[in-house]
């Protein structure tokens, strides 16, 4: 595919770089110097760029005494990444990762949307928070599983079939005759789509030039117009009377169909979506997955292609990939082991300073898979506690709904400019994201009206989608690319527990106090100062 062979074939050299080698042994000769000194890390850092005849950006954990060898082809295959820049290919990859990311929004306000009619035609009989904890559960089985599976075996197979199983379950739980068969299939439905941030994220990322990192933020609007599809879909089927029965004694399955046409319309929409991924984008394996496989050959040979489709220059060669030697370290010698697992999980504490960013990065989605459920499930207690006047129709319901899911769709597009901007980056800018969203929820335990209510809801989705579009982005930035899905997938599944956890509380602590309030709104604020303090800053670096 137009990548340089061996001059000898027979013959591997494992020797480094002298430009690397050299770069290194400086590295670690001036990683306790002076900052300011001759000798200082600052130094360091500026000889490591003038040393490589290729250089043409930092890569984010190029300094963490990581594998050299990986080092430098990390360094090489992000010089051609760069050298090949933004293509038709990536802007695919853009808006088809993006269906993943509308798809896990829209599996995770399905049934919240469902479960009034779906509960009241079943009787009323079991567990009322069922459905949440099915969904939260399939999704936090699947985060880890394709978080891990991903490592083990590529990103490709689960981009291709985690839709398709997720779209069919939608399909098959529109048709269920009893609560618990219907939560069964809730919770498949939430394993199809509920890997999707970690692996489209990932995915998008390792084929990214390092300019454009920051549209990884920006692709978290995505997730807002999945939530828009939810709450048209559900606007259209759950307000006719038609189609939704009013009482318990009065509901049968033939008059109240709503729920079960929103489940098959958004099934069907999901295949669509799932069909497309499919034929249009036909996904090679990421180059940076193919680095730590020792899959020198594929990764230029991908690279190459892609240069070679859309017209780009592309100079690496397999000769340069080989000249750095084997890659070690990152996979054990039996891929379906207990040690291919803890590999993966040692590598996200592979020195103090990687150990430090993964613990910061799964406190933070823990924090706030806490902190948003548990506010809106409290809430309408609290403000019928204190007086609130919100009693609105049910079209009105539905209508609201959909203006505070679209105000989340443009928290993200100001995100990415922030997070560009030098003297923010990603980490103040979730400091913002953080800060703003506390202000609002703490004035939402002001609203009296039904207007004030639409209002304050607008702004709490814009303002936390600041935030969530950022670190949906800042997680796999930082995480190194061996290891990458996995600690990605436990970030995730750290907010799946607390999905569930929230569903729990809801169920056995009182609703009319505003402690749960304020310790949302303490979390949120922690949560901002969290992201602040995070050891790594991607802006104007590149992913490793």
């Amino acid at each position: 595919m137009g990548y340089e062979t061996p001059s000898n074939s027979t013959s591997t050299s494992t020797s480094t770089p002298n430009w690397f080698s050299k770069d290194v042994e400086d590295h670690k000769k001036n990683k306790k110097g002076s900052l300011v000194g001759s000798s200082g890390p600052l130094i360091g850092r500026t000889r490591w760029r003038r040393r490589s005849s290729r250089a043409s950006g930092e890569d984010i954990l190029a300094l963490q005494d990581l594998d050299p060898t990986m080092n430098a082809k990390m360094h090489l295959v992000n010089n051609a990444i760069d050298e090949i820049g933004w293509t038709p290919y990536h802007t695919k990859l853009f808006f088809l990762n993006g269906f993943g990311y509308a798809v896990d929004s829209l599996i995770l306000l399905l049934q919240s949307a469902i479960v009034g009619p779906a509960y009241r035609e079943f009787g009323k009989h079991g567990y009322e928070k069922g459905l949440t904890i099915a969904v939260y559960s399939g999704m936090l089985i699947e985060a880890l599983f394709w978080g891990l599976g991903a490592d083990i075996v590529g990103r490709r197979y689960a981009f291709n079939i985690s839709l398709l199983v997720c779209s069919l379950s939608a399909t098959i739980a529109g048709a269920m005759p009893n609560w618990a068969a219907l939560g069964f299939f809730v919770s498949l439905v939430g394993f199809g789509g509920g890997g999707n941030l970690v692996l489209d994220t990932t995915v998008f990322l390792e084929y990214l030039p390092g300019s454009k990192q920051w549209v990884l933020t920006l692709m978290a609007a995505w997730w807002g117009l999945g939530q828009v599809v939810t709450g048209f879909i559900a606007w259209g089927f759950l307000v006719p009377t038609k189609w939704n029965c009013a009482t318990v004694e009065n509901c049968t399955m033939a008059n109240n169909m709503g729920w079960r046409y929103v489940m098959f319309t958004s099934g069907a929409l999901v295949f669509v979506l799932s069909i497309v991924r499919v034929t249009v984008i036909r996904l090679k394996e990421t180059p940076k997955y193919l680095l730590g496989t020792g899959e020198d050959a594929q990764v230029v040979e991908t690279l190459q292609h892609l240069a070679e489709k859309y017209s780009r220059p592309c100079s690496l060669t397999l000769n340069q990939l080989r000249a750095c030697g084997p890659v070690i370290g990152t996979h054990s010698k039996n891929r379906l082991s207990v040690g291919e697992t803890m590999v993966h999980f040692r590598g996200l504490f592979a020195t103090p300073k990687i150990s430090l960013s993964t613990i910061m990065i799964w406190l933070s989605w823990t924090m706030v898979g806490l902190a948003y459920p548990l506010f809106y499930v409290f809430l309408p207690s609290y403000l019928e506690a204190r007086g609130a006047k919100l009693d609105i129709s049910r079209f009105d319901i539905w209508r609201n709904y959909a203006l505070t899911n679209m105000s989340s769709i443009f928290g993200p597009v100001l995100a990415g400019w922030l997070c560009n901007l030098p003297v923010l980056g990603r980490r103040y800018t979730m400091l913002i994201g953080g800060f703003m969203t506390a202000g609002f929820f703490l004035g939402y335990t002001r609203v009296r009206t039904a207007a004030q209510d639409i209002g304050v809801s607008c702004a709490i989705a814009f303002s936390l989608s600041v935030y969530y579009g950022t670190l949906y982005a800042y997680t796999p930035e930082v995480l190194p690319s061996a290891h990458r899905a996995t600690g990605n997938g436990i970030a995730v599944a750290c907010n799946r527990v607390m999905g569930i956890l929230s569903a729990v509380i809801a169920t056995v602590a009182g609703t009319s106090t505003a402690v749960p309030i304020y310790i949302c709104v303490g979390l949120l604020a922690a949560m901002g100062v969290v992201a602040a303090l995070f050891p790594f800053e991607p802006c104007g670096r590149r992913s490793s």
